[in-house]
C-alpha cells in the first residue's frame, strides 16, 4: 500500500497517472494547498519542501521499513524502479526517459508555472513578466512538438514517465497557446487523454475537488507569500 499525499494539480496528477496505469494499491491523503495543509508538521516530515505530492511506500521492494519520497519526478523514478514499468527497458531507453523527465522538471513545469502566476494570479499585471513566460512557454511547446514529430511518445514508441510528467502541464488555454500550431502535441495529448488510466486518474482529482473555486486572497497569501519562516 502506498499513501499518496495529493492535491489535483499538474504535479499531483503525474502520480495518479502512474498508479492508475500500474494498478499499485494506494490511498489518497488530501493536502489542501490553498488552506496551508502542506505546512502541517506531519507532512513536513515526509516533504520538507512543503510541496505535494509525496508518497509513503509501506511495502518497499527491499522489505524494510516504510520509505517516503517527495518531489514528483523523484516519485515517478522510484515507482518506475519499484514496478519495473514505464521507466525504459534498456540503458538507452532509460537515458531517453530520464533526460525528458528532467526537461519537464527543470523547464516545462517551472516556466509554465510562472506563466500561470503572472497571467492569472499576480496582484498586478507586469507586461515584461507576462511576455517573458508566455514566450518561454511557446518555446517549450515548440521543443515538445518537434520531439513528437517522428515518434508517438516523448521517449519513443512506448508510453513512459516522461509522458506522465509532461501531459498534465499542457494546458493551452490557460497558458496563452494555440494547440493548432502544435499538431504533434495535439495528437499526443489526445492519445493520452483517451487512456482509461488517465480518465481514472483525473476522476480521482474531481472527487477531491469537484469544482475548483476562484482563488481567494487568503489562498494566494498561502501559496505565494512563503518565506523561510512560513510554517515555523
Amino acid at each position: 500500500m502506498i499513501d499518496l499525499h495529493y492535491w489535483p494539480t499538474p504535479n499531483g496528477h503525474k502520480i495518479t497517472l502512474f498508479l492508475e496505469e500500474t494498478g499499485v494499491s494506494y490511498r489518497i491523503i488530501p493536502v489542501n494547498i490553498g488552506t496551508g495543509e502542506q505546512f502541517k508538521p506531519d507532512f513536513l516530515k515526509i516533504a520538507p519542501n512543503n510541496r505535494m505530492p509525496a508518497i509513503v511506500d509501506h511495502e518497499p521492494s527491499d522489505g524494510s521499513a516504510p520509505i517516503s519520497v517527495f518531489e514528483s519526478g523523484a516519485i515517478l523514478l522510484y515507482l518506475a524502479e519499484k514496478t519495473g514499468r514505464f521507466g525504459g527497458d534498456t540503458m538507452r531507453a532509460r537515458a531517453e526517459v530520464n533526460q525528458w523527465l528532467m526537461w519537464q522538471m527543470g523547464g516545462l513545469g517551472p516556466m509554465l508555472g510562472q506563466n500561470h502566476h503572472f497571467r492569472n494570479y499576480a496582484p498586478e499585471k507586469v507586461p515584461y513578466a507576462i511576455n517573458r513566460y508566455l514566450n518561454e512557454t511557446n518555446r517549450l511547446y515548440g521543443v515538445l512538438d518537434r520531439r513528437l514529430a517522428d515518434r508517438p511518445f516523448v521517449a519513443g514508441d512506448d508510453y513512459t514517465i516522461a509522458d506522465m510528467a509532461s501531459y498534465p502541464w499542457i494546458l493551452p488555454e490557460a497558458q496563452g497557446q494555440d494547440l493548432s500550431e502544435f499538431p504533434n502535441i495535439a495528437r499526443w495529448h489526445t492519445a493520452i487523454k483517451a487512456r482509461p488510466a488517465t480518465e481514472r486518474a483525473y476522476a480521482k482529482g474531481k472527487e477531491i475537488q469537484p469544482a475548483p473555486a476562484p482563488m481567494s486572497d487568503e489562498a494566494k497569501k498561502v501559496l505565494f507569500g512563503q518565506t523561510a519562516n512560513t510554517g515555523r
